[in-house]
């Protein structure tokens, strides 16, 4: 049997590399050198070509390179009884805490406003915001949005989450569902989407749900660019209706040299950096699983086609 590597534009040596440092027999194969193809029954993936695992007759799982699975999910001609995996490591949940935590705090204090200052030699000292001046709200409250609340709470933030469904947090108040979703919004100064993206979290970043914020709240998108429709944010920025945003995802990556958030005063763009995939970690976890498929043991960390996630 073989571990095939299925990514496009991205470098997977790192991934080669790990696996052969835990598993130096092994035999490693990357896309589009997978012959024999009947040899494969364990795939690593992201981004892959729609359509290439039907092409592998005794292919078993399809384990995501990171935590999300949406660019698994969204093919069309996926082998029905193919096993989907997912990432959860620490690294990665720790990573993503401490980076929307940097990002709340630099609103909070404004510092992105001092940086442009800086830029033009202009000192003028503003008004900022203390923990207490607000909440903030995390929609998505799975393993990373989880740990995001709690680390923003243990710093003396008022926090809430949304989710699909009721979760129980210490100490965080968790609304779900539509029924619930109005007032978690009218209540969150601050918006994190940490949603996987489904049918139904598509778009859900809109003029709706921005409308339904507070006046001058600031959104984070840390999730996927596809959760966002980029002109309404457009234009509920120009309108006031929100302060600001911070944007780490987004529906073409990268981003379009000529694209207005490059320019948008009261934006902040970052590429795609909040949380990223260390392959050595990852390879360890995704090698317990091909142990068990291997020895017909049940898999860790399956994703549900029909949530999504």
């Amino acid at each position: 049997m073989s571990i095939l590597l299925v990514s496009r534009g991205r470098d997977v040596s790192p991934w080669i590399d790990a696996i052969q440092s835990e598993r130096p027999d092994l035999e490693v194969r990357v896309y589009p050198d997978t012959a024999p193809k009947e040899d494969i029954t364990f795939a690593i993936s992201w981004n892959h070509p729609l359509g290439v695992f039907k092409e592998f007759p005794n292919l078993k799982c399809i384990a995501s390179m990171g935590a999300g699975v949406d660019h698994i999910l969204k093919d069309p001609e996926l082998p029905e009884n193919v096993v989907i995996t997912r990432v959860t490591d620490e690294h990665l949940t720790n990573d993503m805490a401490t980076f929307t935590t940097a990002v709340v705090l630099n609103y909070m204090r404004g510092l992105s406003a001092y940086k442009a200052a800086e830029n033009e030699s202009h000192w003028q000292p503003k008004p900022y915001l203390r923990q207490r001046d607000f909440t903030v709200g995390v929609m998505g409250m799975g393993v990373l949005g989880a740990e995001a609340a709690m680390q923003l709470k243990k710093l003396g933030f008022s926090v809430q989450g949304w989710a699909k469904s009721h979760k129980n947090i210490e100490a965080i108040p968790v609304y779900a569902g539509a029924d619930e979703l109005d007032y978690f919004l009218a209540t969150s100064h601050v918006l994190i989407c940490l949603l996987p993206l489904t049918p139904e979290t598509a778009n859900i970043l809109n003029k709706t749900t921005f409308e339904k914020l507070p006046e001058g709240a600031y959104v984070i998108n840390v999730a996927r660019g596809e959760h966002l429709v980029e002109e309404d944010l457009l234009e509920m920025l120009d309108k006031g209706q929100l302060a600001g945003a911070s944007l780490d995802v987004f529906r073409t990556e990268p981003l379009p040299k000529e694209h207005p958030f490059w320019e948008h005063p009261k934006i902040d763009v970052t590429p795609h950096i909040a949380s990223v995939t260390n392959p050595a970690s990852a390879a360890k976890q995704i090698l317990q699983n091909y142990d068990r498929l291997t020895m017909g043991e049940p898999l860790i960390n399956i994703v549900s086609r029909t949530k999504g996630y």
